[in-house]
């Protein structure tokens, strides 16, 4: 039997925004994911400092500094500088660069409809967000990504949608730029055998789609296309390659990959976020964590100690599923469904397993906190390789559209 072969290493990019210490969401939905990463595929990790400001543009604080310290958990949890490159999206203008010249060709529309756009705003009722910037958020995350030719973009699922106007812009971009004369000849020749009776409504289902994005206008135009008789293939696909904005590949589209493993809960049961003041810091006393699992919800079945329960309702669980091993989960999971422990005696058994798992962590932060110098060239070092690989996609870009070569 012949060994298996390995999957190629292909092109990985990340960020995170540096708007204050991590905590165990970011850790095990996040890092966790780049240390393995990072160990398969030629990986970019950054500081995404420029879109901090997208919504702490009134007061960004330190953000020099809040990257440095965000820098020393990305090493502590195991992020590898040696095997992947660590940087800072400010430290690269070529990223502002490229965002401007995506920004040209970018319908508003697909910004408006990107669903986290009025959520966030919502959420952030407090902040005027009716900027640019923020609107702007998605050409910015495709200009760091399409900046690298990334072929992979670790997002969850709430952030696919961001990732798929990536993917449209990179499309609108190749058809606007990288068509070339055989292309165009070719779409020439099949919109002139099949469009002169239909041209007013192909160019308004094109439109729609241009504009909304979904899969009912696409379908509509594939429709369309099915109806057009006498063309070839290659010219069907001439006119839909038009239609949905795809030419020659100057930049690739780049593929999710979704982020595997189970969200951890706050301590209230919901999401974890520092807004919602119900996280675990990764730099967390011991106390304090004792503090925060000893008050967090339970099952809400679990009125008196002799009510039964179910480890599937209650936040901690999911605690238990990462940082406890077999014979305490079953013994979680026993007790529980039987009354035959409490909530606190499951607690008590979570936190000496978690702190097993952060005491280490909390170490290696302070030895890189008290390595200012050390952390600040690691991210200089990856800023000048990153520029190096940036430049070359830019280079391309430039010449695209039209502008003179930088020297």
């Amino acid at each position: 039997m012949s060994p298996a072969v390995p999957e190629p290493s292909r092109r990985v990019v990340s960020g995170m925004r540096p708007t204050g210490p991590l905590h165990l969401g970011h850790w095990v939905g996040v890092l966790q994911n780049w240390v393995a990463l990072q160990k398969q595929h030629d990986c970019y990790f950054f500081a995404a400092d420029w879109h901090a400001l997208t919504t702490h543009y009134e007061s960004p604080g330190a953000l020099s500094d809040l990257t440095r310290e965000m820098a020393c958990e990305w090493l502590a949890v195991g992020v590898d500088p040696e095997r992947a490159t660590l940087f800072v999206q400010s430290g690269v203008p070529e990223h502002a660069e490229l965002h401007l010249l995506l920004s040209m060709i970018t319908p508003l529309g697909w910004l408006e409809r990107v669903p986290t756009y009025k959520e966030q705003q919502e959420a952030l009722a407090d902040r005027d967000l009716s900027t640019y910037g923020f609107l702007g958020y998605p050409v910015l995350m495709t200009a760091d990504v399409l900046a690298y030719r990334a072929h992979l973009v670790p997002v969850g699922q709430d952030q696919v949608a961001h990732l798929e106007v990536t993917r449209e812009i990179a499309r609108r971009f190749n058809f606007l730029y990288g068509r070339g004369p055989a292309f165009d000849q070719l779409l020439a020749q099949a919109r002139n055998r099949s469009l002169p009776a239909l041209r007013q409504e192909w160019d308004r289902l094109v439109k729609d789609y241009r504009e909304s994005g979904t899969a009912s206008s696409w379908d509509a135009i594939e429709s369309m296309l099915g109806q057009m008789p006498g063309l070839t293939p290659e010219e069907r696909g001439a006119l839909g390659a038009e239609a949905r904005g795809t030419g020659r590949g100057i930049l690739p589209e780049p593929q999710p990959l979704l982020t595997p493993g189970a969200r951890l809960p706050g301590t209230d049961g919901r999401k974890m976020s520092k807004s919602y003041g119900n996280s675990i810091g990764l730099r967390d006393p011991e106390p304090v964590v004792r503090e925060k699992i000893r008050t967090m919800v339970t099952d809400p079945a679990r009125v008196r100690r002799s009510d039964p329960g179910e480890p599937g309702r209650c936040p901690v669980w999911k605690y238990h599923e990462t940082f406890s091993p077999a014979a305490t989960r079953e013994w979680v999971q026993a007790g529980c469904r039987s009354a035959g422990i409490g909530c606190l005696d499951c607690k008590e058994h979570l936190l000496a397993h978690l702190g097993e798992a952060l005491g280490p962590v909390r170490e290696r932060i302070e030895h890189w906190h008290n390595h200012p110098r050390d952390v600040d060239e690691i991210l200089r070092n990856g800023c000048m390789k990153a520029e190096r690989e940036a430049r070359g996609t830019l280079s391309d870009v430039r010449s695209a559209v039209g502008l003179a070569r930088r020297g």
